[in-house]
């Protein structure tokens, strides 16, 4: 399953060059691309066993559909008026009854049985080695590491007017969510005012961000580099100018980068839902500017 994957990948990767967006990529990046064909590479094993799931059931679907479209093909052939001029007044068969009860049930315990176990995966890391505090404002992100000294961040989109070569609009970021690769990191997702959801496609993860309760998901990141995702729940006026960088580093790296936020961040650092003057980067897109 995880060969066809990586044969359906590799199409769109090449139908995205070949489409010739102009868009600069950077090294190790997973973003959307232009007639991209099936899904980002995945960068956790939460977002592999995905995968699976999603090509099992791409051949459980395909296998459904040529055997219907057979099934109505060889009806049209052998049981039209010409063919068959006297149709049968049979009513029942008890053993077709039986066969088209029995097949449903049966495919919906083959997808039952590997959803839920994956649901189960998704659901929560069970010895977490570090956790990231995610709130989601109007219209931006804010991050807080407890178990690095406690310093909090936000995140805002980059406006087009200042992106530099090899940026990506509407995805970059001032401040990336920076994580160590091969970690168990749990998130725990809130927000301020209405719902969001952080959803970072190649990570596996498309949580909700809820006022007033916590919500937990996870991430294993395998291998270095930056992964984008927006915010997937229509949360007002300038809800498609939320985007999310994740920037996984050695875990060496992360240690002098974790230095030397807190040393950057930890004195403008307050509560997430605490009213802050907030520079929305959407406002050079044409909304409203608005401040908090």
């Amino acid at each position: 399953m995880r060969f066809l994957g990586k044969i359906v990948a590799a199409v769109g990767l090449m139908a995205g060059l070949a489409a010739g967006s102009g868009v600069g990529m950077p090294a190790h990046a997973q973003a959307p691309e232009l007639w991209q064909m099936g899904l980002q590479p995945a960068a956790t094993p939460v977002m592999e066993s995905i995968q699976d799931f999603h090509n099992l059931l791409l051949v459980i679907i395909f296998g459904i559909s040529i055997f219907v479209t057979a099934l109505l093909v060889y009806v049209m052939v052998r049981f039209n008026e010409k063919a068959n001029p006297t149709p049968s007044k049979t009513t029942h068969n008890t053993l077709l009854e039986v066969f088209w009860t029995v097949a449903p049930i049966l495919i919906l315990i083959v997808i039952a049985v590997p959803s839920f176990r994956l649901l189960y995966f998704m659901d929560k890391s069970q010895k977490p080695e570090m956790t990231v505090k995610v709130t989601g404002s109007q219209w931006y992100w804010t991050y807080n590491y407890p178990d690095q000294g406690n310093f909090t961040f936000d995140s805002l989109m980059i406006p087009d007017s200042d992106l530099k070569p090899g940026q990506l609009r509407l995805l970059e970021v001032d401040n990336r969510v920076v994580v160590p690769v091969d970690t168990d990191i749990r998130v725990l997702l809130t927000a301020n005012a209405v719902i969001h959801s952080w959803a970072v496609p190649a990570l596996g993860i498309k949580t909700d961000a809820v006022p007033g309760r916590i919500n937990e998901t996870w991430m294993r990141i395998t291998k270095p580099g930056v992964y984008y995702g927006q915010c997937s729940e229509l949360c007002g006026i300038n809800h498609g100018f939320m985007p999310i960088a994740v920037e996984a580093v050695s875990k060496e790296d992360f240690q002098k980068w974790a230095a030397a936020a807190k040393a950057k961040f930890q004195a403008d650092s307050a509560p997430a839902d605490s009213p802050r003057p907030a520079r929305l980067a959407a406002a050079r897109q044409g909304a409203p500017r608005q401040e908090r």
